[in-house]
């Protein structure tokens, strides 16, 4: 009897074993793309913004149709090589923001710059929610003298309409290096939907944005 059972539980280790390899033999093998060397080849843009706390931020452009990839990061500062603890600390001078890879031909920077300003608010200095210190301030940075030109335009509309009830007090800040940030901020409200943060603050966010510019979402958003 007992070595019935062995024999029994060595053929379902067997095949169990065979099975795993034949679904990983069967799996679709994951594509890495290299960004930055799309935007080399010109088959991609770039661009670069800060608007308060990066998990929120990424979710929004990650949600946009032509928006192939958002990286969330940091940028604005002066130190080398930052990281979250420092950054946080708001003795970097850095603020959280987020590199948008784009296909210009599916959606155009100054869209970009609009979906940025709509969804949050510019003005108010050093904070974004509940969340406080110079490495949430609000940055629409550009590359160029026709991306500074544009985010320029759009402030000047959005001041003369009266959008909001208090002057904005974004920087319009000259593009200098990105840092990506860590591998477990990457697509975080996506891999951690249950995150109190994520629930009470980035969903909220991401769904009034939502709900302003459903022409611009992607169809799986």
């Amino acid at each position: 009897m007992m070595k019935n059972t062995i024999v029994l539980i060595f053929v379902l280790l067997i095949s169990s074993l065979q099975a795993c390899e034949q679904s990983t033999a069967n799996r679709e093998p994951q594509v890495v793309i290299n960004y930055d060397q799309k935007v080399k080849e010109g088959a991609l843009s770039v661009a670069y913004f800060a608007s308060g706390c990066f998990w929120c931020v990424e979710a929004i452009y990650q949600s946009l149709k032509g928006v192939k990839e958002a990286v969330s990061g940091y940028s604005g500062g002066q130190s080398e090589n930052p990281r979250y603890e420092n950054v946080s600390r708001g003795s970097t001078q850095h603020a959280e923001a987020v590199q948008v890879f784009y296909d210009p031909n599916q959606i155009d920077f100054e869209t970009l710059v609009k979906v940025f300003f709509a969804s949050h608010d510019p003005t108010t200095p050093n904070q974004q929610g509940p969340d406080r210190g110079p490495q949430y301030r609000s940055i629409a940075f550009y590359t160029n003298a026709m991306e500074m030109s544009i985010i320029e335009s759009v402030v000047r509309d959005l001041e003369e309409s009266s959008t909001y009830d208090a002057p904005i007090v974004t920087e319009i800040k000259e593009f200098q290096k990105f840092w990506e940030a860590e591998d477990y901020h990457q697509e975080y409200e996506q891999n951690h939907p249950n995150n109190p943060y994520v629930r009470n603050v980035s969903i909220p966010r991401l769904n009034r944005f939502k709900e302003k510019f459903p022409e611009l979402l992607k169809d799986n958003h």
